[in-house]
């Protein structure tokens, strides 16, 4: 969790006692940047086997992306349509203040406003409130002053009003805060859709027949790789515990998407594969927008 410069800090002091002699270093990294910098030689790891090695300063990182994921073509993203000046809002925060979680400070949201088909983005150093943010808009940390809106209407983050405004998550570290760890592939990806019948309203029975072929469909179309429907969603990797979510999350109509965090930890290729889905589901939803207000 460390800033881009603390890493390079750290990884500096580091390399600098291997080049005196006092250490000998093996490190586990999918980051380029850390091994093109600080590391004289690199084998890399594909499917649990070796798919190549070699010096450092003889390899490019085309060359190592080769070894990582062979010759896949990366996902790319479409490009981005701009939003319309009268976009309407679709989340409103205002005045938001929550304690942190030391529960020692708070954290104090004045005014957020996002609009329809426009991507809105929070930075900052991990533990400034984001986290805190994302639970709030999530109705995991009660606020103890102001509102949130959805399409105009005060929102509390109840199951009922999810589904009535279409507002999906997609949280930091997903198999802690998005899944059932114990529970099966199936059972993790039909969350949102177990209790509701084809038809509408609410459904008094399991359908566990539509909820397997459900997930076989989520599966494929989203490429989860799962020994089977019925492992425990934890035996997946981070990579396919993301897909699951995200496949989840993102199939039907969603108004609201809110997300933190979605590639943390990941290698490129899956960012780029999650990326491209985020924006896939975009674009689709809002693909008759109209020129104006950019993203920010």
């Amino acid at each position: 969790m460390l800033t881009p410069a603390e890493a390079d800090e750290m990884l500096g002091l580091v390399r600098g006692m291997t080049e005196r002699g006092e250490l000998t270093v093996l490190m586990i990294s999918h980051k380029f940047h850390e091994v093109t910098k600080f590391t004289d030689a690199v084998t890399v790891l594909r499917r649990g086997k070796v798919a190549g090695s070699g010096l450092v300063k003889d390899l490019t990182t085309r060359d190592m992306a080769a070894m990582m994921i062979g010759d896949v073509k990366l996902a790319e993203l479409d490009t981005r349509l701009p939003v319309p000046s009268d976009a309407r809002p679709i989340l409103v925060v205002s005045d938001i203040k929550a304690p942190d979680r030391t529960g020692l400070k708070m954290i104090d949201i004045g005014n957020l406003t996002v609009h329809a088909g426009e991507i809105v983005g929070i930075a900052g150093i991990s533990g400034n409130g984001q986290k805190e943010l994302a639970e709030v808009l999530a109705g995991q940390r009660p606020p103890d002053a102001g509102s949130i809106t959805v399409k105009g209407a005060l929102y509390g983050a109840t199951r009922q009003e999810t589904r009535i405004n279409n507002v999906r998550f997609i949280p930091e570290e997903p198999l802690n805060n998005a899944c059932a760890p114990k529970m099966t592939v199936t059972e993790n990806l039909a969350f949102r859709t177990f209790d509701v019948k084809k038809q509408g309203g609410d459904a008094l029975w399991l359908d566990m027949k539509s909820m397997r072929r459900r997930a076989a469909s989520l599966i494929s179309d989203f490429k989860v790789k799962t020994a089977s429907h019925s492992s425990p969603i934890s035996s997946l990797s981070g990579g396919n515990v993301q897909r699951a979510v995200l496949a989840r999350e993102l199939t039907g109509d969603v108004d609201l998407l809110i997300v933190s965090n979605p590639c943390f930890g990941l290698d490129f290729s899956a960012v780029a594969e999650i990326r491209a889905r985020i924006m896939k589901a975009l674009q689709f939803r809002y693909r008759s927008a109209a020129p104006v207000r950019g993203s920010r």
